[in-house]
């Protein structure tokens, strides 16, 4: 009896819970069939008048995903006495919530109350990179909107100073592997770097050394003279790579040169298993965009605690 009993409330429960698996590639097919033509209308509007977006929205996506899973947590405004993620220091540069809104205005004018906005997201991400020239891929759907969004929580979020095992701890702890860290880290192909996340690899770098010697010296003093040490300028910083629009493998192809941006970079190239897949996407492309697929469709499955279809993006129902 008690087996039976127990059996039972398992079955209940997985009613209840936000299943890992219960994203279909075929949600909508019924409710909002023109979902995918309708978000990436958008993004392409956006990124004809910003080559930035695209950037934007993939970062905006990750930054999602590692914080209470994909539930659209970052899109939510601070109210009150309550500071948002999207407020926290690590989110400050995070821009573009305005394609987000557009597209939310636009499908619940075809198809109202019916998707949420962390699948819009997850939507825009795939849109960005496509347009960037990258892959595409069937994005599954079915998240629900959280309702939480805390700036104290992107505490959490991997630094760009991060070294391997701190690396390797984040990504480990939302199950991603050691494979999904390096193709995903190579969505830095795009985008752009504020002088403060790297600001520790060209000024004071030890006791001994001012510049992180692993930095190919060319480059340093590159960067150095973008971000000088006592740096006044607001927005000064460089790009990821030298083709910081295209979606490619350069990033790899510059980080084995000594070319890489931050220390979480570099850092790749301490572990044998990583450095040897950073080679690997070097030299070819269509393999690093396959894995790059296969990541982005895990990381966007990590389950969130999501209860609503939000009407507004930026405000909890």
């Amino acid at each position: 009896m008690f087996n039976i009993i127990f059996t039972f409330l398992l079955l209940f429960s997985s009613f209840l819970l936000p299943s890992f698996n219960a994203l279909t590639h075929h949600y909508y097919d019924h409710t909002c069939p023109n979902l995918d033509s309708i978000v990436a209308r958008e993004v392409n509007l956006a990124t004809a008048n910003d080559k930035t977006v695209p950037a934007a929205l993939l970062r905006m996506h990750f930054h999602d995903c590692f914080i209470r899973g994909c539930d659209g947590s970052v899109l939510l405004d601070s109210k009150g006495k309550n500071t948002a993620e999207k407020d926290g220091p690590p989110n400050i540069s995070l821009h573009a919530f305005y394609v987000i809104d557009n597209a939310k205005k636009a499908i619940e004018s075809t198809c109202p109350g019916v998707v949420s906005c962390a699948d819009i997201l997850a939507l825009a991400a795939r849109d960005a990179v496509v347009l960037s020239g990258g892959p595409h891929w069937e994005v599954p759907k079915g998240r629900k909107d959280g309702r939480i969004s805390k700036a104290i929580e992107t505490r959490q979020l991997p630094a760009p100073t991060f070294n391997f095992s701190q690396l390797q701890q984040s990504f480990s702890q939302r199950g991603l592997s050691l494979h999904d860290l390096v193709a995903l880290s190579g969505g830095h192909t795009l985008g752009f770097a504020h002088c403060s996340s790297f600001q520790n690899r060209i000024h004071n770098f030890n006791s001994s050394l001012d510049v992180d010697p692993s930095l190919q010296p060319a480059f340093a003093a590159s960067l150095r003279s973008i971000c000088p040490a006592r740096n006044k300028v607001k927005n000064a910083g460089s790009a990821m790579d030298s083709t910081s629009t295209i979606f490619d493998n350069v990033y790899f192809k510059l980080l084995l040169q000594g070319r890489s941006i931050f220390s979480s970079d570099q850092s790749l190239l301490s572990n044998p298993k990583t450095k040897a897949l950073v080679s690997k996407f070097a030299h070819e492309q269509h393999l690093f965009e396959k894995a790059f697929v296969k990541s982005m469709v895990k990381m966007s499955r990590i389950a969130g605690a999501g209860q609503e279809v939000r009407l507004n993006c930026r405000v909890v129902r």
